[in-house]
């Protein structure tokens, strides 16, 4: 078995499980869908019967009273038996709504979820919108696939076997050769399908998804497009991912057409041996008008239904292959998950302590932190200082435990938070980062995102703390004017001044701040600093420093060189220490805004 045949087979058996799996989770309408098509499937089978009895009623003629009697009740016998098939494939179809709608809302909303509480790494290496692509595709998927195995593949095997067992009960001959011919065709059809199309199924969507990614990647960014006048680039890059997805889907349909050109000859063998079987039982005598009309009725019927249920199957491998990566999503590992039997937190002061913290990221073969000890006072206000790399940025990600620690204890109020839930430890944090992200909704919105159910009164205040609500009221829409996809429409120092009113409005106990002032103007700046003056006051805060200036009123601070603490202290302290680590930081920084400001 090649190993592109070996993913086909796993991809089909874990598809299939994923979606029976959720069919199980509505057997009523599961079963009234069943009951419903398949019953209007059994109705059609036996038409042909009735249409060979019609036939020979019709061939004996009017003046038989037996004859009469017999043909007008083979025609009644049809005519009862459409209704009987219309009303329950009408039962079926109007259950097979529902039952489709509530699986592909459940799987998105389940994908959805799991991906919100993927970890900061996974979102980090994947496209959103890739992500997006894979999401939407699977959940129409699941709709062709469900058409397919309940509205096509079900009835159409139940009539090549009723077919075989009706025909082959009155000519074995013929029994014989449908069930020969339709193995033949069947297995065929399989065969092409996952091991000829599948393969070059699954490559054109893995470039669909990325087609999908380098457009989102480009719209998203579009404001560093247009700064360096990247149109055409951006095009061209598009362009060759296209182009990579077209040849790759070309090859797919064309293998679509061989793969239906191999069908219909096979079906043109399996209609002159069924033709040719009647004809000779025709002659030898062993077969009535009636019944030839019987045999070509339902070979016309067999016909129908083996012509499609190759397409059938071609949409079951496509729907399968557009649902893997869906699939794929539901069933990866979250990252973060909580303890069996997490409780929620309870925050007062807002002490922190690491106990002995070894933290060792994935893939690398030394440890960031190797027993890092240290510990934060309730209400103390202190900031991290150190190189790019130093470690910094971890540590508040160990804190809001978007990672995990290798070894030791993380503490807040002496209790450990990998043993509370997620939920409740994140909201006794605030966090007001460098590079602020809002949603496109309102400001209103954007701000009581901290706490949805804030009035508007409550926004309002959080927004003048916050030094914002100026700006916010000179707006055309005021609280209720959107910002754009990720806040476009503010100025940097306006999207900081609109986190930090939803910092504000959280009213946590403890706060981080991302150095929330650096690349702005000199109000803006100022106006942020008073506004973090404000918001510190009570509260445990943590200063991620960029520039050194903004940690000179901060109770401690902590200086990191590759994962470790190497000094700690005040900054008058610190500032005078010699040959220290921070003294060395703050002197070259305080030389370069020398330089700048010489400069200007």
């Amino acid at each position: 078995m090649t190993r592109s045949t070996g993913k086909s087979a796993d991809a089909i058996r874990v598809v299939l499980s994923f979606v029976f799996r959720h069919w199980r989770n509505q057997p009523g309408r599961m079963a009234t869908v069943v009951a419903g098509l398949l019953g209007a499937t059994v109705a059609d089978l036996f038409m042909p019967l009735f249409s060979g009895h019609l036939v020979d009623a019709v061939t004996a003629g009017a003046s038989d009273p037996d004859a009469r009697r017999a043909a007008f009740t083979a025609f009644g016998a049809i005519v009862a038996l459409g209704l009987l098939a219309m009303v329950l494939r009408l039962v079926g179809l109007q259950a097979i709504v529902p039952f489709t709608l509530n699986m592909m809302s459940d799987v998105a909303r389940d994908a959805f979820a799991r991906v919100q509480r993927f970890s900061t790494d996974w979102h980090a290496n994947s496209f959103a919108g890739s992500t997006v692509r894979k999401i939407t595709r699977g959940m129409w998927a699941f709709d062709l696939l469900n058409d397919t195995l309940l509205m096509a593949l079900a009835p159409s095997l139940l009539v090549l076997v009723g077919s075989m067992i009706l025909l082959g009960l009155h000519w074995p001959l013929l029994g014989a050769v449908i069930a020969l011919g339709t193995v033949a065709y069947v297995t065929m059809t399989v065969l092409f399908s996952t091991r000829y199309v599948a393969p070059a199924a699954r490559i054109s969507n893995v470039w669909d998804t990325r087609v999908g990614g380098t457009l989102a990647d480009a719209l998203t960014c579009n404001a560093v497009v247009k700064a360096f006048g990247a149109e055409t680039r951006e095009d061209t890059r598009l362009a060759r991912a296209v182009a990579r997805w077209r040849s790759r889907t070309s090859r797919t349909w064309f293998r679509y057409n061989y793969t239906s050109t191999a069908q219909l000859t096979i079906l043109l063998i399996i209609r002159a041996a069924v033709v040719g079987s009647a004809l000779w039982l025709w002659l030898d005598g062993q077969a009535s008008a009636g019944d030839v009309t019987y045999v070509l009725t339902s070979y016309f019927i067999i016909h129908g239904y083996l012509r499609d249920i190759g397409m059938h199957i071609n949409n079951m491998q496509r729907s399968i292959n557009d649902m893997e990566e869906l699939v794929a999503i539901h069933d990866a590992p979250i990252g973060i998950v909580d303890a069996a039997g997490a409780q929620p937190i309870r925050v007062h002061g807002g002490r922190i302590v690491f106990e002995d913290v070894t933290f060792l990221y994935g893939g690398h073969a030394t440890p960031l932190y190797d027993r890092l000890a240290v510990q934060i006072d309730a209400g103390e206000r202190v900031g991290l200082v150190g190189r790019s790399g130093s470690g910094k940025t971890t540590f508040v990600k160990l804190l809001q435990r978007l990672h995990d620690v290798t070894a030791g204890r993380i503490l807040i109020d002496g209790q450990d938070i990998s043993l509370a839930t997620q939920q409740s430890l994140r909201s006794q944090i605030a966090i007001v980062q460098q590079e602020p992200i809002l949603f496109h909704r309102s400001l209103a919105e954007n701000i009581a995102y901290a706490r949805p159910d804030a009035s508007l009164a409550e926004v309002e205040q959080a927004a003048r703390l916050a030094n914002a609500h100026d700006f916010i009221m000179r707006m055309p829409g005021g609280y209720g004017t959107l910002v754009g996809e990720r806040g476009v429409k503010l100025s940097g120092g306006e999207r900081q001044r609109v986190a930090l009113a939803r910092a504000f409005l959280a009213d946590a106990p403890i706060l981080i701040l991302d150095e929330a002032t650096s690349s702005l103007d000199s109000e803006s700046e100022m106006l942020i600093q008073q506004a973090m003056e404000r918001l510190m006051k009570g509260r445990t805060a943590i200063v991620i420093a960029h520039r050194l200036s903004t940690v000179r009123s901060l109770d401690r601070i902590l200086v990191f060189d590759r994962g470790d603490i190497v000094e700690q202290g005040t900054h008058a302290t610190l500032a005078a220490r010699p040959n220290g680590l921070y003294r060395g930081l703050f002197e070259r920084q305080a030389m370069e805004s020398g330089r700048l400001s010489a400069a200007e």
